[in-house]
């Protein structure tokens, strides 16, 4: 289960690192983003998208114990989004030495 894990969070995060790349290439972000909020289904994405990114850190929050990281992985998801999310979550997967489980990795005793 931790090598499934790693290989679908590292595919994650590569594959947002490119498209993210590419689209960057393309486009400037802020003009990008003009476009999407003139459209209903732009909203919408954007809503989707920025609850799922608050479901996630709810779980950040319980993860971590300092405020200034739970700070800091707030900031991350909202700007970074996936990116910052697989690297949460393969950095807590490898925080697991030994018996990994998904329990472990979804409690905060690592």
């Amino acid at each position: 289960m931790k090598k499934s894990l790693i290989w679908v969070f590292t595919i994650i995060l590569v594959s947002m690192l490119i498209v993210t790349t590419w689209a960057s290439l393309q486009e400037n972000v802020i003009l990008g983003g003009a476009k999407i909020i003139r459209e209903p289904w732009g909203i919408a994405t954007l809503f989707d998208t920025y609850f799922a990114f608050f479901t996630f850190y709810i779980w950040v929050m319980y993860k971590e114990v300092k405020w200034f990281s739970k700070l800091t992985w707030f900031i991350l998801v909202v700007f970074l989004g996936n990116i910052a999310m697989s690297v949460y979550v393969l950095m807590q997967i490898y925080k697991i030495k030994n018996n990994f489980t998904i329990e472990r990795l979804l409690t905060k005793n690592v």
